[in-house]
C-alpha cells in the first residue's frame, strides 16, 4: 500500500509538471507570436498589420504584377502550420538538426528573403518600409485610377467605363487597391552592396544604367530561358518580386506600417505608397471618353455610306465588320503557350510587309493601271509567324552618323546603288551603304537644293512657317533627312516597287518614312494639315484623270500652303515634258493655285516651281469653268481610311472658329499653343473642356517622360532614334521628347478620338491606322514603341497575339516596348513577349493598372512555317 501510494504520488507529480511545462510553453509561444512579428517564419515575415480589421475587396485580392495565381492568407497560414509540424517531426528523427529556438532565430535572420502571400498579393524579400511624413510630392498625394474606355468598332457607339480607385485609407484597414507593385530583381547582391549592416541604407540618388542594369538601387530583371535572373549575381531569383518605394529607395513590402504617421497639424496621417521618381503617373488611365471628337472609323464609314446611298447600293457594314472580326479571331492563333513560333515563309523574306506583300490578293486584281498592286491588301487572318532577320544584322549606326552611312548587311540591297549610282542616291562602300546626300534632282547635295527653294521663295520660311512637310516619291528620303537641319519634320512616302528598299534605307538611316502609293484611295492623313508638299521628279501623273492625284494633295495641303515641284517638265524641252508642263499649268490654274516662283539651278542643272493653295474661296466663286468641280458639302474631307479618291476640291474653311481657317503659330511656339479651334464648349478626350484637356495631357506626359521614361526605365536614349506612339491622343508624349534627338510617328487608331489634326497643328505628324492590320513599314523599323492603353481597346475587334507579332516585326532587335494598360492585358502581353525570348525589364502595377517595359532580343526560331 505504501508502494502504491508512493507510485501514485509520483505519477501525479509528473502529470502536474508536464501540465505546467505545456502551459508555460504555450504562453511563451503566444507571447512570441504577438510581440515579435519580425520572427514569424516564412509565411508572415516582414509584414506589419493591424490585427483587428482587414478590409479586402475580393475581385482585387492577390493581384500581382507578374503572377495571376490567387492565394488567401488562410491557406498560407495552414501551409505554414503544416511546415512547422513537418519540421518538428524531422527534428525528432534527426537530433543533429538545429533546435526549434535556433530555427526560429534563423528564420528571423533570413526573413527578408522569404515570400509572403496575403490579400495584397505576393511579397518576396526585404523588410517593411514605413513612409516618412512629408516624403515628397509623389508620396504625399493620392493617385486616382480612371477606368479604361472600351470603344465598340462594330456599331461605332462609344462606351465609357469609369473605374476610380479609392485611395483613402482608414486606421487599421488594409486595402488591396492601395497596393503598388514593382517587379524587379531584389537580390542578395543589392543588400550586400548597401554596406552589409543594419539592412543597408538607401542611397539618396539612384539611377538606372542600361549597361549595368541599375534601377534606383534595384538590379535589372533579365529573362534567361524564361527564368528571372539578377545581372549582378547571375543567380536565379524568384520569378515574382514585389517592392514598394519610400522617398529614396525601393524595398520589398506590401502592407501598411503599424506606426501611425502624423501630418503637419499633428493629426493622424495614413501612409501613402508611391512609385519611385513619380512613376505613379504611369498607372493612371486617362482616356475616359471620346468627348466631342468623332473617330476616323466613324468619319470614313459615314462617308462611304453617303456615297453608297447615292449609288443606291445598300451595304450592311455592321454585319461585314462582325464577319471580319470573327474571321480575324479564327485565324489569330492560340495563346503564347499553345503556339510554336515559326519563321514566315514568304518570297519577301526578311523584308516582309503583310499588307503589301499579299501575293494571293494581288493576283486577283482585275487591273493594275492605277497602282492597285502597290496599295494595301491585308490578309484576312493576321500572320502569327516571325520575320527572319538578315544574316549579319548589327545594331544600327547611331544618328546623326546614320544619315550618311548604314551597315550593308542590315539592308543588303545593292540594286538601287547600281541603278541610281550616277545620281548619288546610295553607294556601296565595303561593309557600309553610303548616302552622299544627293538625289535625282539634287546630285550635289540636299542642303544646296533646300536652300535653293528658300531663296527662290523666302515665304516658305523653313522651320518657322513651314514646319510639317510631305515628300511624295521620296526615294531614300535625303530631302527629309536634311530638312531636320532646318527644324522641318517631313513625312516621306514611296511605294514598295522596283526601287527596292528605298523606304527601308530611309528608316535605317533614322529618317521618317512609310511605304505608300498614290493610287485609288486617299492617303491616311486628315485634310488641311501639311504646311508644304514636295515632289522631286516623282513619277506621279498629276494631270491625268481630271487631276485626281493632285487634288488629293490639295485636300492634304493647308490653305495658303505650298507645293514645290521639281521635275523635267519644269525645265526640259522634250515634247513629252512640254506637253505635261502645259497640262500642269492649266490644271493648277483651274484649281486656283498661284504660281509664286519658278527658277532654274545652274549647279544641279534642274528647275523647280512653287505653287500656293488659296487661303479663301474667292477664286473658286469667280471660276467660269467648273472643272475640276467643287466637292459636295456632304463630302467629308477628313474621312481618310479606305476612301476612294474623287476628282473634286473641297471649300476652304473660312469660319474663324473652324480648323484650317488660320495658319498655326510659328514654330516652335505652336508646339505648346492650344489650337484656336478647341473651345471650352467642347468636351476633351479626358472629360475636361477641350482646351484644359489639351493642357492637362501636355503636363501629364511632360511629367511622366521627365520623371520616369528618361531616367527610370533602363533605356539608353542615345540608341533611340525612330519612335512610334501606337496610340497617340494629343501628341503629348511626342511633345515631351522634343529636346531629344528622336522623331515620333504618332498613330491615331481609327476607333479612337480623331485628334490627329491637333497633332499636326502642334508641328508634329502622324497617321491613321487600324492595329488589327499590319502597319505599312518594313521590318526592324523602330527603336522604341509606346502603347498607352491600346491593346485592351483592341480586344473587342481582334486578338492581342497577332498585334504583338506585328510589334515584333517592326521593332528592331534590342529595341524597347513600353506598354501601359490594364493588368490582365499587361500580363497577357508579358507572357507572349517572354515566349518570344524578350527581356522583361520592368513591370509595375497598381490596382487594375499596370506597365511593362521589355527589350526585344535577337532570338529567332529555326523552323519555317509551311507555305
Amino acid at each position: 500500500m505504501a508502494l502504491f501510494d508512493r507510485n501514485q504520488k509520483q505519477r501525479s507529480s509528473l502529470c502536474s509538471t508536464a501540465t505546467v511545462v505545456v502551459f508555460v510553453a504555450l504562453c511563451l509561444v503566444g507571447l512570441w507570436m504577438i510581440s515579435s512579428p519580425e520572427t514569424i517564419p516564412a509565411a508572415a515575415a516582414n509584414v506589419s498589420k493591424k490585427p483587428d480589421v482587414v478590409a479586402v475587396k475580393e475581385e482585387d485580392s492577390s493581384l500581382d504584377a507578374t503572377n495571376n495565381v490567387k492565394q488567401n492568407s488562410a491557406n498560407v497560414v495552414a501551409e505554414t502550420a503544416a511546415a512547422d509540424e513537418a519540421a518538428a517531426a524531422d527534428e525528432d528523427d534527426n537530433p543533429a538538426k538545429p533546435a526549434a529556438g535556433e530555427k526560429a532565430a534563423a528564420a528571423a535572420a533570413s526573413s527578408k528573403d522569404q515570400t509572403f502571400d496575403d490579400e495584397n498579393g505576393r511579397t518576396e524579400g526585404g523588410a517593411l518600409v514605413k513612409p516618412e511624413s512629408g516624403g515628397g510630392d509623389e508620396a504625399a498625394s493620392d493617385v486616382k485610377e480612371i477606368g479604361s474606355l472600351e470603344q465598340a468598332a462594330i456599331d461605332m457607339k462609344d462606351t465609357t467605363e469609369h473605374s476610380v480607385g479609392d485611395t483613402t485609407k482608414e486606421p487599421g484597414v488594409v486595402q488591396d487597391k492601395s497596393s503598388e507593385e514593382i517587379t524587379t530583381a531584389a537580390s542578395d547582391a543589392r543588400e550586400s552592396s548597401d554596406g552589409g549592416g543594419g539592412g543597408g541604407a538607401a542611397k539618396n540618388k539612384q539611377t538606372f544604367d542600361d549597361e549595368n542594369g541599375k534601377l534606383d538601387g534595384v538590379n535589372l530583371v533579365k529573362d534567361v530561358e524564361n527564368k528571372t535572373m539578377s545581372e549582378e549575381g547571375a543567380k536565379p531569383l524568384p520569378e515574382e518580386t514585389t517592392t514598394v518605394s519610400s522617398k529614396n529607395s525601393i524595398v520589398a513590402a506590401a502592407a501598411m506600417s503599424d506606426e501611425k504617421l502624423t501630418d503637419n497639424n499633428g493629426e493622424q496621417a495614413q501612409p501613402v505608397e508611391a512609385l519611385p521618381n513619380g512613376q505613379a503617373e504611369l498607372l493612371t488611365e486617362r482616356a475616359a471618353q471620346n468627348g466631342s471628337f468623332t473617330t476616323q472609323a466613324a468619319e470614313s464609314i459615314k462617308e462611304k455610306k453617303k456615297r453608297a446611298e447615292k449609288k443606291k447600293k445598300k451595304k450592311k457594314k455592321v454585319k461585314a465588320a462582325s464577319a471580319a472580326a470573327a474571321e480575324e479571331e479564327e485565324g489569330g492563333g492560340g495563346g503564347a503557350a499553345s503556339l510554336g513560333w515559326r519563321l514566315c515563309n514568304t518570297s519577301a523574306g526578311a523584308d516582309y510587309i503583310p499588307c503589301l506583300d499579299n501575293e494571293a490578293a494581288i493576283k486577283k486584281l482585275k487591273t493594275t493601271a492605277h497602282y492597285e498592286h502597290r496599295e494595301r491588301h491585308c490578309p484576312a487572318s493576321p500572320p502569327t509567324c516571325l520575320v527572319p532577320s538578315p544574316e549579319g544584322y548589327r545594331d544600327p549606326i547611331r544618328w546623326p552618323r546614320s544619315r550618311d552611312k548604314i551597315w550593308y548587311h542590315n539592308v543588303p540591297h545593292s540594286e538601287l546603288a547600281a541603278y541610281k549610282g550616277h545620281q548619288n542616291w546610295v553607294k556601296v562602300s565595303g561593309e557600309y551603304l553610303t548616302f552622299p546626300g544627293g538625289g535625282t534632282q539634287f546630285k550635289h547635295g540636299a542642303l544646296h537644293y533646300i536652300e535653293l527653294i528658300q531663296s527662290s521663295f523666302p515665304e516658305v520660311a523653313w522651320g518657322r512657317r513651314s514646319r510639317v512637310a510631305l515628300d511624295v516619291g521620296c526615294g531614300v528620303a535625303s530631302f527629309g533627312g536634311y530638312l531636320f537641319d532646318h527644324d522641318v519634320l517631313t513625312m516621306s512616302l514611296a511605294p514598295k516597287d522596283e526601287h527596292e528598299a528605298q523606304v527601308q534605307f530611309a528608316l535605317e538611316r533614322g529618317i521618317p518614312a512609310i511605304s505608300a502609293v498614290m493610287g485609288t484611295r486617299r492617303l491616311p492623313f486628315p485634310s488641311n494639315v501639311f504646311d508644304a508638299v514636295h515632289c522631286a521628279r516623282c513619277r506621279v501623273p498629276w494631270h491625268i484623270e481630271g487631276g485626281m492625284l493632285l487634288l488629293e494633295l490639295n485636300r492634304l495641303l493647308r490653305p495658303g500652303g505650298f507645293f514645290v515641284w521639281s521635275a523635267t517638265p519644269v525645265y526640259q524641252e522634250l515634247p513629252e515634258d512640254v506637253e505635261i508642263w502645259g497640262e500642269m499649268v492649266k490644271l493648277t490654274k483651274a484649281m486656283c493655285w498661284e504660281m509664286v516662283s519658278k527658277t532654274s539651278d545652274t549647279v544641279d542643272q534642274v528647275g523647280l516651281v512653287t505653287f500656293r493653295k488659296p487661303a479663301d474661296n474667292a477664286c473658286y466663286m469667280k471660276r467660269r469653268q467648273k472643272e475640276p468641280p467643287l466637292c459636295e458639302p456632304s463630302d467629308d474631307p477628313n474621312a481618310a481610311w479606305n476612301i476612294t479618291l474623287r476628282a473634286c476640291m473641297h471649300w476652304v474653311p473660312t469660319d474663324p472658329s473652324v480648323r484650317g481657317s488660320w495658319w498655326p503659330e510659328r514654330w516652335p511656339e505652336r508646339m505648346e499653343k492650344t489650337p484656336y479651334w478647341l473651345n471650352s464648349s467642347q468636351v476633351g478626350v479626358y472629360g475636361k473642356p477641350a482646351p484644359e484637356d489639351f493642357v492637362a495631357d501636355q503636363e501629364h506626359w511632360r511629367k511622366v517622360v521627365r520623371n520616369s521614361y528618361l531616367t527610370g526605365m533602363g533605356i539608353d536614349w542615345k540608341t533611340v532614334r525612330n519612335v512610334m506612339d501606337m496610340r497617340a491622343v494629343y501628341g503629348g508624349f511626342a511633345a515631351a521628347l522634343r529636346d531629344m534627338s528622336v522623331w515620333v510617328m504618332n498613330v491615331v487608331t481609327i476607333n479612337s478620338p480623331d485628334t490627329l489634326p491637333v497633332i499636326y497643328e502642334r508641328g508634329l505628324f502622324g497617321i491613321y491606322h487600324d492595329w488589327c492590320e499590319s502597319f505599312s513599314t518594313y521590318p526592324r523599323s523602330y527603336d522604341l514603341l509606346h502603347a498607352d492603353h491600346l491593346f485592351s481597346k483592341l480586344k473587342s475587334r481582334c486578338e492581342v497575339l497577332p498585334v504583338i507579332v506585328e510589334v515584333d516585326r517592326i521593332l528592331r532587335p534590342n529595341g524597347k516596348l513600353i506598354v501601359r494598360d490594364d493588368k490582365e492585358t499587361v500580363d497577357e502581353i508579358k507572357g507572349v513577349v517572354r515566349s518570344l525570348q524578350w527581356e522583361v525589364r520592368m513591370t509595375v502595377s497598381k490596382n487594375r493598372e499596370a506597365m511593362l517595359c521589355a527589350r526585344k532580343t535577337t532570338w529567332r526560331p529555326t523552323e519555317a512555317e509551311a507555305r
